[in-house]
């Protein structure tokens, strides 16, 4: 199932293809990145579901072998045949899901796996792109408002933060004052 999007990836990454190709060789990798997101969520799902049936198919046997056992205290041979019939049945299902559970879980943990290493490789090949005019220009002028005593939004995580504190400080105390008048 995954194979495809691995070879995609690989395929981006070993390529040497001029720069001109390296921003459609990245879109493809985030693409492949966004198809593996979409697998990994299925397969949880899936695995969500089969656990389900399990504890479903648990309950039935344990139901059946207690009709068994009821049947067999009060001497009714054809029930308690009957009960024993349905709990082999069940005992199997429960026996295939269980497999099946363990199976998805090993299938996932792979996923995953894949999901990391795609996701790592996108971000080096994203670091190594080299950059567009537009995000050139865009750095000078950054860089230049910085010079000039700016700060660019997002980069100070802290002072962000705290501005963010500091307002919602100041409209929890308008909001008291309104409290108070009210």
């Amino acid at each position: 199932m995954f194979d495809r999007l691995r070879a995609a990836l690989r395929a981006a990454l070993d390529a040497a293809t001029p720069p001109a190709n390296v921003r459609d060789l990245t879109r493809e990798m985030r693409e492949a990145v966004i198809e593996m997101k979409a697998a990994v969520a299925e397969l949880r799902d899936t695995l969500v579901r089969t656990g389900d049936e399990l504890a479903a198919e648990r309950r039935r046997l344990a139901d059946a072998e207690r009709r068994g056992r009821l049947a067999g205290e009060i001497q009714d041979k054809d029930t308690a045949a009957v009960a024993a019939r349905f709990a082999a049945k069940h005992r199997a299902r429960a026996s295939v899901l269980e497999r099946k559970v363990a199976a998805g879980r090993d299938e996932l943990a792979l996923a995953e796996r894949d999901l990391a290493e795609m996701r790592a490789d996108l971000r080096r090949a994203e670091a190594e792109r080299p950059a567009t005019e537009a995000e050139r220009s865009a750095e000078r002028a950054w860089r230049e408002i910085e010079r000039t005593g700016g700060v660019r939004p997002g980069l100070d995580v802290e002072l962000d933060r705290a501005a963010r504190e500091a307002e919602a400080d100041q409209q929890l105390r308008e909001l008291k004052q309104r409290l108070k008048k009210e």
